[in-house]
C-alpha cells in the first residue's frame, strides 16, 4: 500500500515538474494586465489633463471610446496594435518641451513607457476595474501540494485550517514566505472575540468558564452566545452610527437639538434580531414607500429606519437660502449612499465627470433624482416627522379612523397620513412675500395689517377645507385668500385665533389649478405679527351629515394642533410635491442643466426594467446579486472591524485609485457567501470569520514575521488593534463593575469635563444624567456635532456632520490624559480600587488581581514592581496630606490613604496600552 502511494507521489512530481517548466517558457510572452500595469500609470501621469475634470486637446482617457478617438489635432492617441502610430507614445518620447507628455510634469520611466508600448502592441485591450465587475465565486484554494505529496499526506497546514478562509490565508502565506502562528491562549482569545462581537470584555466567569472547557466546540459556544447577547447589537450600532453619520443635534452653527433616538434603537433592534442586510439597506433607503399598515399607512418600524438619511444637517442660521441647504442635504444622501453601500468616492462627480473611474457628470444628477422628491426643505421645524401620540391625544387620532372607516374608508390612508406626517403641505417659506410680510424665525411666513402674499399653482381641483398652522397675539384679524389675484374672488375667510393652532376652514370649490393670494386684516393690533407655519387644501372629512361630525373635526384639529414626540423622516412628494431634476452645471446648484430621470451609473448592471425607478427600486438594485459594489464592500467593513484593516483598505474607495485587495479572491468569496449562503445574514458572516483559524491566532510576532509582514497585511499573526472610543470607556465601566445594560431610549449625559459646551441662541447645558443612565454604554451618549463628547473625539470619534467609513486609530499622549484625568475614568478607577482591596490582603495582591481583572492575564514582575512604586509613592503622599486623598475619592464613602493610592494605581491600570488594545 505504502509502495502504491509512493509510485502516485512520484507520478505527480514529475507532472508538476514538467508544469513549473512550461510555466517558465511562457511567461516572456505574458499579456499586460491593463488594471494592475497599465491604469496605474495613466492614473497617475495622465488623468490630470486627459481625464474626467480636463480634456486637454480633446483628449481623454477615462473611457475607452474617447481612448481612440483622434484629438484636437486630429491624431490618435493611442491606435490598437502600432504603438509607434499612437500619438501618446510619440509626446511621451518626444523630446520637443512644448509637446512632451507629461506637460510640465516628471517624465515617465522608462519601464512605465515599456509597459505602454506593449499593451498598445498587444491590443490595448480595454478592462473594467476589478470592482466593478459583477462577483462570480472563486475556488478555495487547495491545500494539497508539494509538502504532503498532493494530498496523500496530512500536513500542519490542513490540520491547521478550520475553514475556507484559512485557505485563501494560507494560499496567500505561502506566496509570501510566511507562516501562520498559533491560537491565542484561551483568555487572550475569549477577551478578543468579546470585544469585536459586543463591544465589552467579558467577566471572570465566562473567562474562567472557556478555559476550563474541554469539549471541541468550546470557543463556538462562546461565539454564539455572544451572538446572542443584546450587547451584540449595540457593539455594531456604534460602527452604523459613524455611516449614518447619527447625531442629537441638527449641526452648523447653531446646532440645535434634534429626536433621533428611535432611528438608533432601531438599528440595535435590527442587529440583535439579524435583520437581512438587504432588507436592512431597503428599509433605510425607501421604508416610506414599503407594506402599509389597515389604515394604509406605512409600517412604524419602516418609517423610523428612514431617518436613517433625516441624519442630513438642517441649517437654522439666519439668512441662509433653504433651497441651497435642502440642495446640500440631497447632495449628502447621494454621495453618503455611494460611500457606505459602494464603497465609490461619487462626490467628486457632482462638478465633472470622475477623474479616474469611467462615470459621467449627468450620472450624478439621474442618481440624486431618486432623492430629490424627499419633502424635507430644511425647515426649522425639520418636517416632515413622525408623530408618535399618547394617551388622550392617541384615542383622539382613534376616534378619527374609526369615523372614516364608517362614513369613507377610502379617505383612511389620506386622512392617516397628515395625522402621522402632516403630509402633503406647503411650508410657508414657499409664499411669495408681498407687502408688510417677512420671514420670522427663519421659516415662517409673517404677516402685518393691510400685508399679503401669494402661493403658486395649487391644485384645488378636490379642496374643500383649507387646513393650517397659525399663531398671532393680535385680536380680530383676519386672513382672506383670493382667487388667481390680490383682488380676486375670496374663497375663504378665516378668523385667526390667539394662540399657536392648527385650523380647518372651509373654500370655494373651485377646479384646476391657481395661484392663490393671502391678505391680512388687522386693525385692531396693526403691529402685530400674524405667524404661519404651514397649510395644506384638503378634503373635508365624511360624514358631515351627522350631529357627532362636528366633534370629530374638532378631535382632527386637536391633534394636529398638539406638540407631540416626533422625528424627522422621509418622506416622498408626489404630483405637484414631485420635482424636476437636473444637471447642475459644474456643480453650481443655481446654475441648471439638462433635465435628468432616475438612473444608475452604466459602469454597474442596469436596473431590472420591471424595476419602480424610485428609491425602492433603487435600494433592491443595490442589495441584487448583480450589484458588483455592495457585497464586496459590505463584507470588507466587517473585516476591518475584526482585523483592524480591510482585505481593500481604503473602506471608502473601491475605484482604481483606491487601494487593491490584499486576498481578491478570498473578498469575492466572503461576498458570494454573504449573498447566496448567509442570505445576507450578519451574525453568520461574522461567525464564518471569527471561528476561522486566521482569527484566532496569536498576535505575538517574530523577526522574521515583522521583517517581511510589518503591518500585518498578509495575517500571518492575529490581529492587535487599539480600542474603539466607545470600547475604551465600556470596558472602563464594564471591569469596574459600573456598567449599566440599560438600553433604548434618549441620549444621555455622562460626566464630562465642565465648560465643553457653548450652545449659541438656545442656552442648552449638558446636564448631567442621575442614577445608572450615568453609567450606559457609549452608544447612547448625546451626540452634539459642534461638541461632541470629549473622550470619544480623543480617541477618533468622528463629529458625524457628514459619514464616515473607518476611523484612522491614533495613539496621542491627550488620550493618556484623557484616561488619567477625564472624570469617568477616575470614577471607574476609584470602583476597581474598591474591588482589589477586596480580592488582596497586601498592595502586590491587589494590583496583581486589579491587572488579571483588566486583561485577565498574569502580570510579567517587572511590570507589578512598577505599578507597586506608583502605589507607595502616591501612599506616601496621601498619608502626609490627607486631605488630597479626600478630594481624589470623590465617588465612594471611604475616605483612606490606602484606597486614595490604590485608586492612582488603578487609573495607571486603565491606561495600559495592553488594556485599551486589543491582543
Amino acid at each position: 500500500m505504502l509502495s502504491n502511494r509512493l509510485f502516485i507521489g512520484a507520478g505527480v512530481l514529475i507532472i508538476a515538474i514538467s508544469s513549473f517548466f512550461w510555466l517558465l517558457g511562457s511567461l516572456g510572452s505574458s499579456s499586460v494586465d491593463y488594471n494592475t500595469e497599465v491604469k496605474p500609470i495613466l492614473n497617475k501621469n495622465c488623468m490630470g489633463c486627459h481625464g474626467g475634470v480636463k480634456k486637454a486637446g480633446d483628449v481623454s482617457f477615462l473611457f475607452e471610446h474617447e481612448m481612440v478617438e483622434p484629438g484636437k489635432s486630429g491624431k490618435i492617441p493611442v491606435v490598437r496594435g502600432d504603438a509607434d502610430a499612437s500619438e501618446m507614445i510619440r509626446r511621451i518620447l518626444s523630446d520637443d518641451p512644448d509637446e512632451k507628455m507629461p506637460k510640465n510634469g516628471t517624465p515617465l520611466k522608462e519601464e512605465e513607457i515599456a509597459i505602454l508600448k506593449k499593451w498598445i502592441n498587444q491590443g490595448a485591450k480595454w478592462e473594467t476595474h476589478w470592482s466593478y465587475k459583477k462577483i462570480e465565486k472563486p475556488d478555495v484554494p487547495s491545500l494539497n501540494g508539494f509538502s504532503n505529496f498532493f494530498g496523500l499526506f496530512d500536513n500542519a497546514d490542513k490540520k491547521w485550517a478550520t475553514n475556507e478562509i484559512d485557505h485563501f490565508i494560507l494560499d496567500k502565506l505561502k506566496d509570501k514566505g510566511l507562516n501562520v502562528s498559533a491560537e491565542a491562549d484561551r483568555a487572550t482569545l475569549i477577551r478578543r472575540v468579546s470585544l469585536d462581537l459586543t463591544g465589552l470584555p467579558p467577566t471572570e466567569k465566562q473567562v474562567a468558564d472557556f478555559v476550563n472547557d474541554k469539549s471541541e466546540n468550546a470557543y463556538e459556544k462562546v461565539v454564539d452566545r455572544l451572538l446572542k447577547s443584546p450587547a451584540y447589537g449595540e457593539r455594531w450600532t456604534s460602527m452604523w452610527m459613524d455611516l449614518a453619520r447619527y447625531a442629537d443635534t441638527k449641526g452648523y452653527e447653531s446646532d440645535g437639538g434634534r429626536t433621533m433616538w428611535r432611528y438608533r434603537d432601531y438599528v440595535v433592534k435590527s442587529f440583535n434580531q439579524d435583520k437581512p442586510f438587504d432588507q436592512f439597506t431597503i428599509e433605510q433607503l425607501a421604508g416610506d414607500l414599503l407594506q402599509k399598515d389597515k389604515d394604509g399607512f406605512p409600517l412604524e418600524e419602516n418609517m423610523i429606519a428612514t431617518g436613517y438619511h433625516r441624519n442630513t444637517m438642517t441649517n437654522n442660521e439666519g439668512g441662509t437660502d433653504d433651497e441651497e441647504f435642502r440642495t446640500a442635504a440631497q447632495i449628502d444622501r447621494v454621495n453618503t449612499t455611494w460611500e457606505v453601500w459602494q464603497g465609490t468616492t461619487f462626490a467628486c462627480i457632482q462638478c465633472h465627470s470622475h477623474p479616474y473611474d469611467p462615470i459621467p457628470h449627468e450620472d450624478y444628477y439621474k442618481y440624486m433624482a431618486f432623492f430629490n422628491n424627499t419633502r424635507d426643505e430644511d425647515v426649522w421645524d425639520e418636517w416632515p416627522k413622525m408623530r408618535f401620540y399618547k394617551g388622550e391625544d392617541s384615542a383622539r387620532v382613534e376616534r378619527v379612523k374609526s369615523w372614516i372607516r364608517q362614513n369613507k374608508p377610502e379617505q383612511l390612508p389620506q386622512v392617516t397620513q397628515f395625522m402621522k406626517v402632516m403630509e402633503p403641505k406647503i411650508n410657508a417659506h414657499n409664499f411669495v412675500k408681498g407687502d408688510q410680510s417677512t420671514v420670522l424665525l427663519i421659516s415662517y411666513y409673517g404677516v402685518k395689517n393691510n400685508g399679503n402674499a401669494r402661493i403658486s399653482q395649487v391644485d384645488l381641483s378636490e379642496a374643500d377645507n383649507v387646513v393650517m398652522n397659525v399663531s398671532t397675539k393680535a385680536q380680530n384679524a383676519v386672513l382672506s385668500l383670493h382667487l388667481d389675484k390680490l383682488d380676486g374672488p375670496v374663497i375663504s375667510q378665516i378668523n385667526v385665533p390667539v394662540r399657536d393652532s392648527v385650523i380647518i376652514a372651509p373654500v370655494t370649490k373651485t377646479p384646476g389649478k391657481h395661484d392663490i393670494f393671502l391678505s391680512l386684516k388687522s386693525s385692531k393690533n396693526p403691529e402685530e405679527w400674524v405667524r404661519i407655519t404651514w397649510m395644506a387644501f384638503q378634503k373635508a372629512l365624511p360624514g358631515s351629515d351627522k350631529p357627532e361630525y362636528k366633534s370629530i373635526v374638532a378631535d382632527y384639529a386637536t391633534v394636529l394642533t398638539r406638540q407631540t414626540e416626533s422625528m424627522p423622516v422621509i418622506w416622498e412628494g408626489k404630483g405637484d410635491f414631485a420635482r424636476k431634476t437636473n444637471v447642475f452645471v459644474r456643480g453650481n446648484w443655481m446654475v441648471k442643466g439638462a433635465e435628468v430621470k432616475p438612473d444608475v451609473p452604466k459602469l454597474l448592471a442596469p436596473m431590472p426594467k420591471d424595476a419602480p425607478k424610485d428609491r425602492v427600486g433603487l435600494a433592491k438594485w443595490i442589495v441584487s446579486r448583480d450589484n458588483a459594489l455592495t457585497s464586496r464592500v459590505i463584507v470588507n467593513r466587517f473585516w476591518e472591524q475584526l482585523f483592524g484593516k480591510g482585505i481593500v483598505e481604503t473602506l471608502e474607495d473601491f475605484g482604481s485609485q483606491g487601494a487593491e485587495p490584499t486576498h481578491p479572491e478570498l473578498l469575492d468569496w466572503l461576498a458570494v457567501k454573504f449573498m447566496e449562503e448567509d442570505k445576507w445574514s450578519i451574525k453568520k458572516m461574522l461567525k464564518t470569520i471569527v471561528m476561522s483559524s486566521t482569527y484566532r491566532q496569536s498576535s505575538k510576532t517574530d523577526e522574521n514575521k515583522l521583517e517581511k509582514d510589518p503591518y500585518n497585511v498578509w495575517i500571518s499573526r492575529g490581529p492587535r488593534v487599539r480600542l474603539s472610543a466607545e470600547q475604551v470607556r465600556d470596558q472602563a465601566l464594564a471591569c469596574s463593575g459600573l456598567i449599566s445594560d440599560k438600553m433604548y431610549g434618549p441620549g444621555v449625559m455622562p460626566p464630562q469635563p465642565d465648560k465643553i459646551w457653548q450652545s449659541p441662541y438656545s442656552g442648552e447645558k449638558w446636564v448631567l444624567s442621575e442614577g445608572e443612565d450615568r453609567y450606559r454604554r457609549g452608544v447612547y451618549t448625546y451626540w452634539k456635532r459642534t461638541a461632541p463628547y470629549p473622550s470619544m473625539v480623543t480617541f477618533d470619534a468622528p463629529s458625524r456632520e457628514f459619514c464616515q467609513s473607518r476611523r484612522i486609530l491614533t495613539n496621542t499622549p491627550l488620550q493618556a490624559l484623557v484616561t488619567l484625568n477625564d472624570p469617568v475614568y477616575l470614577e471607574a478607577a476609584e470602583k476597581l480600587a474598591t474591588k482589589m482591596q477586596q480580592r488582596g490582603k497586601t498592595p502586590e495582591q491587589q494590583l496583581k488581581e486589579g491587572y488579571r481583572m483588566l486583561t485577565f492575564q498574569s502580570i510579567e514582575q517587572k511590570n507589578l514592581n512598577v505599578l507597586v512604586k506608583v502605589y507607595k509613592q502616591a501612599l506616601d503622599a496621601y498619608k502626609k496630606k490627607p486631605v488630597e486623598a479626600d478630594s481624589m475619592l470623590v465617588y465612594g464613602k471611604e475616605r483612606t490613604p490606602e484606597l486614595a493610592a490604590l485608586t492612582i494605581s488603578a487609573n495607571v491600570m486603565l491606561n495600559l496600552d495592553n488594556v485599551i488594545t486589543k491582543e
